[in-house]
């Protein structure tokens, strides 16, 4: 059974309500929550055809379990426009990127492992679970208010943390497709099929998959460091699906059978429903994710191919020095890597100042 409603997660100057689509799948018993998002940042809008080809697939095999989806989920950063281009990463008036402003506050871990300690894993999910509704509840109802990123970013949350699985489709400025992962999921995270995977810590930083799966990792990690076992209850992904402000409705199809193949192993369908073209798997950990900036200000040459690994030393880009025209003809600089590395994604525009992030890498890569 399928059905839409609407949630404001927001008012607009104007007095009208921000209101996103909330799709939501009931299927057969026996399967998880899972929460689908996408589009949260405004040029970043694959995802939405990702999450139109997944209910497709819903449609043609019904899961089980209950599967909510959220497209379009930041109206405010949608309709931010300038010129041809769509903005939409940042609060235009905080400044906030719209994807750091969820909230957890890992101070009411310790205190909760003491008084559940010798509770059964379901009393503690669930009690946990409404731990975290009443964190999200007490910071919307806070008496000085909260900003217009976390109005969003709260709303969206209330709806994840409900859910046994939580992904939040993405794409990066001019990228190829790569996965955020929490560690301890790095098996599963081989069924998206997505080539490059960044393994993450337990540590909180804000965005919607650390909201999502930080509160469970960090629950289990001080269960453990009591003596007593409680496994980690939520999964949660972050898929950057390819570059903004463009749509490849192929490519989201491929990649829709990927995440629906991903909740094969999590009990939606059986195992093997859904196929896809096997590809090579890099990852790297967070740490090992690496930024190059700019050594100097000018025109860039992207040289290094997205994804695919680039020797140490070999250049990857070329910067132009057209204000020396006429005058030398030490008109560029070329700029190489002092490790072996696979280019993930690069800044969009060729107009670049002496600092900007110019690309980013996985270094001291592994299988997946």
């Amino acid at each position: 059974m399928i059905s839409t409603a609407y949630l404001d997660v927001g008012q607009q100057p104007s007095g009208e309500p921000a209101r996103i689509p909330v799709i939501t799948i009931k299927g057969q018993e026996g399967g998880p929550s899972v929460y689908l998002q996408a589009n949260v940042h405004g040029a970043e809008i694959q995802g939405n055809a990702v999450l139109e080809r997944f209910l497709a697939l819903c449609r043609q095999r019904p899961p089980k379990g209950h599967i909510t989806l959220v497209p379009m989920a930041n109206p405010i950063g949608i309709n931010q426009k300038s010129g041809e281009f769509t903005l939409g990463r940042f609060d235009p008036i905080s400044g906030d990127n719209w994807n750091r402003q969820y909230w957890f506050q890992p101070d009411i871990v310790a205190p909760f492992c003491q008084a559940h300690l010798t509770q059964d894993d379901n009393t503690i999910t669930q009690a946990f679970r409404g731990l975290l509704q009443q964190q999200l509840e007490q910071r919307l109802a806070s008496p000085w208010g909260v900003k217009t990123g976390q109005h969003l970013a709260l709303r969206l949350q209330q709806m994840a943390v409900e859910a046994d699985i939580v992904l939040d489709l993405h794409t990066g400025p001019i990228s190829a497709r790569h996965l955020y992962a929490p560690k301890y999921a790095r098996e599963r995270a081989r069924r998206f099929n997505i080539p490059l995977t960044i393994l993450m810590p337990s540590d909180f930083g804000g965005a919607m998959d650390e909201a999502a799966f930080s509160p469970w990792w960090q629950l289990s990690e001080q269960f453990a460091r009591l003596g007593r076992a409680f496994g980690v209850q939520v999964d949660a992904f972050t898929l950057e699906l390819g570059s903004q402000e463009k749509l490849d409705v192929a490519q989201a199809e491929r990649d829709a059978a990927g995440i629906a193949r991903y909740l094969e192993v999590m009990g939606c369908w059986p195992e093997g429903t859904h196929k896809v073209a096997p590809e090579t798997l890099h990852a790297c950990d967070l740490n090992d994710y690496r930024a190059l900036y700019s050594p100097c200000a000018g025109q860039i040459e992207y040289l290094a191919p997205l994804g695919q690994p680039v020797p140490a030393g070999a250049p990857v880009a070329r910067i132009w020095h057209y204000e020396r025209l006429g005058r030398t003809d030490d008109l560029y600089t070329e700029v190489s890597l002092p490790c072996d590395a696979i280019p993930v994604l690069h800044f969009a525009s060729a107009n670049v100042q002496q600092g900007t992030e110019l690309f980013k890498f996985l270094t001291h890569t592994q299988p997946l």
